[in-house]
């Protein structure tokens, strides 16, 4: 049964919520985050201010997954990470 855009958001914010304060992460979380935004972007009922905050996070997704360095990807994305929370915050 698939879940609804709000329960996506709230998953997604959950995601990014924990790899913020745990500054650590694993490829699959990032492939879980690509699949959620996908998802996201082509909902009709997603406002567009937040499908620009959702092509942020889907860069970040895959720079996540490619990188050498997971844990230092997300210590270099800490600013980027708490506004993405908050913005997702504000829609969900």
């Amino acid at each position: 049964m698939p879940i609804d855009h709000t329960h996506q958001l709230t998953l997604l914010k959950d995601i990014l919520q924990n790899q913020q304060t745990d500054c650590c992460g694993a490829v699959s979380e990032y492939q879980q985050i690509e699949r959620l935004v996908k998802s996201l972007m082509v909902n009709e009922n997603i406002d567009q201010n937040v499908k620009a905050v959702l092509q942020e996070i889907y860069n970040y997704g895959q720079g996540g997954q490619y990188t050498n360095n997971i844990d230092n990807h997300i210590v270099e994305n800490q600013n980027n990470l708490s506004q993405w929370v908050n913005s997702i915050g504000d829609y969900s």
